[in-house]
């Protein structure tokens, strides 16, 4: 399997479960603004399309419709046979996304904003092999503990904020901002595995 991420996570998650791959990445432009659900599914097919060869973007791979969970869609294409993943992570709140931070200030106000509520976590994850294509969304509920500014400036401290989707690593200090969840935790982390698992259940090569 080729993995369409840089992620360090992602690739820990697949080492962890002892699935072979390897790690190719293409440039491509994100989408930071739209629904959702369609704004995941949408970046995830375009991080998998351009590793495949093709344009990120040239089509939509679904999203509406998806259902929490891991609602599957299919769709055809002409690409490599090899089977490729693309995934794409995000946060939401009251309909906003919430993507990586540019800087510390973005950061700082996103976990006021996050502080005290519960909040979304959405994967997109993208299966091309040969002309198939899967697409599924998994939803993670996340509470965050009421943050007094000490713990934020702590935590923001710690840097693990840069290149973190809603401004926070659950797996790292993160945890220490988090009251509980709801859903997958290594959808927070950054790989839904079970929505994975029920796209493509021959990677853990049971017969």
């Amino acid at each position: 399997m080729i993995l369409a991420s840089r992620s360090p996570q992602r690739r820990a998650i697949l080492d962890q479960l002892g699935i072979p791959f390897e790690v190719r990445i293409a440039e491509i432009d994100e989408l930071g603004e739209g629904p959702p659900h369609e704004v995941v599914v949408e970046n995830a097919y375009r991080k998998a399309a351009a590793v495949a060869g093709g344009v990120g973007g040239a089509g939509r791979a679904g999203g509406a419709g998806l259902t929490r969970g891991g609602g599957t869609t299919e769709h055809g294409r002409n690409a490599l046979g090899e089977l490729i993943l693309g995934v794409d992570t995000i946060v939401t709140l009251g309909g906003r996304i919430y993507g990586k931070p540019a800087d510390v200030e973005e950061a700082r106000e996103t976990l006021r904003a996050l502080a005290g509520r519960r909040h979304a976590v959405l994967s997109g994850v993208c299966l091309i092999a040969g002309q198939r294509v899967r697409t599924a969304v998994s939803t993670t509920l996340v509470d965050v503990r009421p943050l007094e500014d000490a713990l934020i400036e702590w935590y923001l401290a710690t840097g693990e904020w840069s290149g973190r989707a809603g401004g926070y690593a659950i797996q790292g200090r993160g945890a220490a901002l988090v009251r509980s969840i709801e859903g997958d935790y290594l959808n927070v982390v950054g790989l839904p595995v079970a929505t994975l698992l029920e796209l493509a259940p021959e990677l853990l090569g049971v017969p």
